[in-house]
């Protein structure tokens, strides 16, 4: 890997160096871990600590710190830590092969310029496909679905048909876009299967994790926002609406017909009932249960899911509930055995 100096590096972020400009980074690492040729960022003052003993070459901050290190003020030390990780390794490349004799392609599918399509591919009839994607072995595309330029699908994933995929989506290994919504009529004791009519539509820079589902909508289509990031073995149930830059990290499961707002970043396990709305700029905390609307700006936990302050309150009291039973008991008695005197001296 070649170096770039703190200088260029800074140079590259719009930031300035406090120290040595001529420093060498060669990689990058966490407070902990850095060492002298490594570059690293502080943006939460839980790790301060760290940041007083580290032994990487420079920090990457938002203030100019009182520190021996040398330092890269920017505005936004995360984003920069980003751009300057991309500027040292950069993205995976993939290997150019062409078109594989081993992939099926449709005579009726329309396959872009500089696509690469791996062995046992299937692009299905009326399939229409972009420039420059990527597809790897195992990847399925349904007949009717419309893709945009410069996606990349990993092994296994599919994708049903007539589902509308925009620009530079990814989509990771095993993901299943477009499947059949949960949706059942229950009739003397016996489910009967309710045709899904919708589709699915990935707005463009939308990326999905490894293991997901992407239910079609049963009448209206299913729908995730501009630059939506979706994480691994996430449920998205049938006519969900998911507003442009959510993030919802893995292990998250939406059931259908709930809409989304923008910005929201929904936490490990967040369960969403269906049938509600969620404002804007919501964020919800790890394993929480929503079971109603969400106005804007709101942050809830636990579950059901309640305003962060309340809940705090509310969950520290639940190490004490064992004596505060024990106390209201005894009060209790106390009450009784003076209501019972009373009595006795009337």
């Amino acid at each position: 890997m070649q170096g770039k100096t703190l200088g260029e590096l800074a140079n590259h972020v719009g930031g300035r160096v406090h120290g040595n400009a001529d420093l060498v980074i060669v990689s990058a690492g966490t407070l902990d871990k850095a060492g002298p040729s490594d570059i690293t960022f502080f943006s939460n003052r839980k790790y301060e600590p760290q940041l007083k003993t580290t032994s990487a070459g420079a920090v990457i901050l938002a203030v100019q710190a009182d520190i021996a290190t040398s330092q890269l003020i920017v505005e936004d030390p995360y984003y920069a830590f980003m751009q300057i990780v991309v500027a040292l390794y950069g993205h995976r490349e993939h290997k150019k092969i062409g078109v594989s004799p081993a992939a099926n392609i449709a005579a009726t599918a329309v396959l872009g310029q500089n696509c690469q399509v791996h062995p046992f591919v299937t692009i299905s009839d009326e399939a229409r496909v972009g420039d420059n994607c990527v597809f790897y072995p195992g990847v399925f595309i349904g007949p009717g679905v419309q893709i945009g330029n410069d996606c990349l699908f990993y092994p296994n994933a599919v994708v049903y048909d007539d589902c509308r995929i925009g620009n530079r989506v990814i989509l990771q290994a095993n993901t299943t876009v477009g499947e059949d919504g949960f949706g059942f009529s229950t009739h003397k004791g016996v489910h009967h299967k309710i045709p899904q009519v919708g589709r699915v539509v990935l707005e463009d820079d939308v990326e999905i994790g490894a293991g997901c589902g992407i239910e079609r909508g049963t009448l209206d289509d299913t729908v995730i926002g501009t630059g939506a990031k979706i994480g691994d073995m996430v449920t998205i149930g049938h006519g969900t609406k998911i507003g442009p830059h959510c993030l919802l990290v893995p292990q998250v499961g939406v059931a259908g017909s709930v809409t989304l707002g923008h910005h929201c970043v929904l936490g490990g396990q967040v369960g969403v009932v269906g049938h509600i709305k969620i404002g804007n700029l919501v964020n919800i905390g790890a394993q929480a249960g929503v079971i109603g609307n969400i106005p804007d700006g709101s942050t809830i936990v636990g579950s059901p899911a309640i305003e962060a302050g309340n809940a705090r309150r509310a969950y520290s009291l639940i190490a004490e509930l064992p004596e505060m039973r024990k106390a209201i008991r005894r009060l209790q008695r106390q009450l009784a055995e003076r209501d019972s005197d009373k009595v006795t001296n009337e």
